[in-house]
């Protein structure tokens, strides 16, 4: 006869990480949704959202720093930012002070593309945790200590 198996949580709605993981499921599929029709995948999203807030700060963005915005791996974050060139939102050309790095800028083409995406993305953000009210900063706020707490050293 097979060993009992022990859990700690006593249901699969006690576990936090289970919770996470089956929230994080469905907001994923409502990105998807708004994300589909613009040719971009939530990564690719992600990447150019994270390019257009740094461009705004800085002349010379780079890949690193388009990474480390993300909270990305670097080899995934220049997989993804070819595909974006390849689609023509995005290009790349010679930094001006460090060889090893290039500077990445959106198209014009690129620019349309992120502020549709993020009207689309920004409103399904607020219709998916328009549930929490007056607690989403407070909700907010759980993620940001989780996530500041959690971050790979």
């Amino acid at each position: 006869m097979a060993k009992k198996i022990e859990f700690k949580f006593k249901s699969p709605e006690e576990s936090p990480g289970y919770l996470l993981g089956q929230l994080t499921t469905l907001w994923q599929r409502k990105q998807k949704k708004v994300l589909d029709p613009l040719n971009l995948t939530q990564t690719q999203f992600v990447l150019l959202a994270a390019l257009g807030w740094l461009s705004r700060e800085k002349e010379s963005v780079t890949q690193v720093d388009i990474a480390n915005q993300g909270n990305a791996d670097r080899m995934m974050v220049s997989k993804v930012l070819r595909t974006l060139e390849e689609k023509k939102f995005i290009s790349r050309q010679e930094h001006p002070t460090d060889t090893r790095a290039k500077v990445i800028k959106l198209t014009d083409e690129g620019a349309k593309v992120l502020q549709k995406a993020l009207t689309a993305v920004e409103n399904a953000d607020i219709d998916f945790f328009s549930v929490l009210g007056n607690d989403l900063k407070v909700f907010n706020q759980y993620m940001i200590n989780l996530s500041n707490q959690n971050k790979e050293e």
